[in-house]
């Protein structure tokens, strides 16, 4: 990196609820947050938002031309929003990118269902607008007036951090001051949690824990899906205000031997995390926050990689998919959120039945890890100076 980023502000809204305050006290508690729900067609164990946080969240369908937003976008304004208020930005001018790995999987649900029950093959007229790939940063940025750069992107389950890479990059170009950045996953549907199914990597059984994310000795897959947005507000350099500094960035892709796996020991998280460190010494790490989503090749694989790089003496490790599930395109996000509330209360919230017992003294200097269907893993390094 060219010089520090500060991240001055974020917000989330997930199973763990829509306030920092909220979240964390839920974390304390060290429960699940996953249940079984009906999805008609069949029922599945998922992490969903409350019904009064939604209530919150669909009250922006009350303002002209929202009511036809897909739930993705109306997670992504309803946070940024929240993000936006914290900051002291008083100009107009940052960049928006909120990415997305399914994207507006409710409204492309809903149109194909109308399409294909249609004689005449007719199709709602917004049916391409509201579910493009950039729908999400565009309605945030005309939420916000911004008159910054507006994109987007989908890179699976690293987009969220990918979003936070791409706004450093812009920062770092000069072309930007300030970027709004993050994911949001609306995943929720049956259609998506039958393509996670067919993958044979979903969870089947209900328990106080039906997430094994980190626990090493699982026999079979454990992954669980999981709605949730989160944005945070960077800057350049290091700012008073400031949450937390991104001391490093790392984002490393491998060859594909297969469209979903990585390889055995996961070099793609070995360069990025290497990068990420940029020649620090790997003992001044407190914590890693890992991708881990309950797959028994995708835990094992990470963990690999994390003793590869850091030794037997690794860090403390923790994920928080056994609580919230994985929220795909917003995953990292939610982890990232995970690292600054543990930075911030000095408290490391562990697996409560993972195969790691190592508790950090301090938690100061954090690692996120976040890798895509292929090997597209991104590595986040945050300091608190």
């Amino acid at each position: 990196m060219r010089e520090r980023i500060s991240i001055v502000s974020m917000a989330s809204v997930s199973a763990l609820g829509a306030s920092e305050d909220e979240s964390w006290q839920h974390y304390m508690e060290k429960r699940s947050f996953i249940k079984e729900k009906d999805f008609q067609k069949f029922s599945a164990l998922v992490s969903s938002i409350s019904k009064e946080h939604w209530d919150g969240i669909n009250e922006l369908k009350k303002i002209k031309n929202y009511k036809d937003l897909d739930p993705s976008v109306l997670m992504a304004i309803y946070c940024s929003r929240k993000a936006f208020e914290k900051t002291n930005w008083k100009v107009k001018e940052f960049g928006v990118n909120i990415g997305s790995s399914r994207g507006a999987t409710s409204l492309f649900e809903k149109y194909y269902k109308e399409f294909s029950e249609n004689d005449k093959g007719l199709v709602n007229t917004l049916s391409s607008p509201t579910t493009t790939l950039g729908n999400i940063s565009s309605w945030v940025g005309h939420d916000l007036h911004t008159q910054g750069p507006v994109i987007s992107h989908s890179i699976a389950c690293s987009t969220a951090l990918h979003g936070l890479l791409n706004g450093i990059a812009w920062i770092n170009s000069g072309m930007s001051e300030r970027f709004l950045v993050g994911g949001s996953e609306a995943s929720n549907t049956a259609f998506t949690l039958a393509q996670m199914r067919a993958l044979k990597i979903y969870a089947r059984e209900q328990s106080d824990y039906p997430c094994r994310s980190l626990d090493m000795n699982k026999t079979q897959n454990t992954m669980v899906l999981g709605e949730a947005a989160s944005v945070f507000c960077i800057e350049r350099g290091v700012q008073k205000s400031s949450l937390a500094i991104v001391q490093g960035i790392g984002y490393a892709t491998e060859p594909l031997k297969h469209n979903i796996s990585i390889s055995t020991n996961a070099d793609c998280f070995q360069h990025s995390m290497k990068m990420a460190l940029n020649g620090m010494d790997s003992d001044k790490v407190d914590v890693i926050v890992m991708h881990a989503p309950g797959t028994i090749k995708g835990d094992s694989s990470e963990y690999n990689a994390i003793k590869k790089v850091f030794g037997d003496a690794h860090p403390a490790l923790t994920s928080n998919k056994w609580v919230i599930g994985h929220s795909l395109g917003a995953s990292g996000g939610m982890s990232l959120e995970l690292a600054i509330l543990m930075m911030k209360h000095q408290r490391f919230i562990e697996v409560p039945f993972g195969s790691f017992s190592k508790k950090p003294h301090r938690v100061n200097k954090v690692m996120i890890n976040a890798v895509g269907f292929g090997g597209n893993a991104v590595s986040v390094l945050l300091s608190l100076d």
